[in-house]
């Protein structure tokens, strides 16, 4: 048998997150239908709110990383499937935590099971399908992900989800005439509910600095990431 132990909490909100995480380790162990929020970064606030239970679609990459820098940040781990162009030092840079992240480059034709499983045992999956995706292929891990307490991420369409976000216009900085090296991208992001309702907002991923923050200025409260291996 198994024991579950916790470290000892040094006040009551210490005691309150310790039961909460408690809480989810059950959830997860009996496979119980749950959802609960996951932190997002600051910078897509207004944009979209991460919770566990759903599917999100992204149209390239780096909104991928963006989406998943706030749970892996927070300590969740992560794994990215079928996505052999995913950039390790700029997923560090949004604050992806290498040391809990997964890769699966090459799933081939199993993809989705190969995401499936990851989906049973780690909290956000990352999948690019190689195909479109049917509302079958959908519903079954849809399913899957009520029932593990995890979120999807899709580089590509998803049936269904809960949000689809994409890049509409980008501007590169650092870019001579012809030459030169890029410092900053500022990207115009759009977002889909699935109630249909439509935002939108200029952010830079990232500034010239290597920091994420909105067209205004406002920080992420983080340092650039740290690139580590992954075993």
């Amino acid at each position: 048998m198994t024991v579950t132990t916790l470290p000892v909490a040094r006040n009551a909100e210490e005691r309150l997150a310790n039961i909460q995480e408690l809480r989810q380790r059950v959830h997860r162990m009996q496979g119980t239908a749950t959802s609960h929020p996951l932190p997002t970064l600051p910078v897509l606030d207004g944009l979209v709110r991460l919770r566990t239970g759903a599917s999100y679609a992204v149209d390239r990459p780096g909104l991928a990383m963006a989406l998943m820098a706030g749970p892996s940040g927070a300590g969740s781990w992560s794994a990215v499937v079928g996505v052999s162009d995913f950039g390790l030092e700029a997923a560090a840079g949004f604050g992806v935590d290498l040391d809990r992240t997964v890769l699966v480059p090459e799933p081939g034709d199993a993809w989705l099971e190969v995401a499936a499983a990851l989906v049973d045992v780690l909290q956000v999956v990352v999948v690019r399908p190689p195909a479109r995706v049917t509302q079958h292929q959908a519903a079954r891990l849809s399913s899957r992900l009520r029932q593990r307490d995890a979120l999807l991420i899709s580089v590509g369409d998803w049936p269904q989800a809960e949000s689809r976000l994409w890049i509409e216009e980008s501007t590169w900085t650092g870019i001579g005439r012809g030459h030169g090296r890029v410092t900053g991208h500022r990207a115009r992001v759009a977002a889909l509910l699935h109630t249909g309702q439509r935002r939108d907002a200029e952010i830079w991923l990232p500034a010239d600095d290597l920091r994420l923050k909105t067209a205004d200025g406002q920080l992420v409260d983080r340092e650039p990431g740290r690139l580590s291996s992954v075993g």
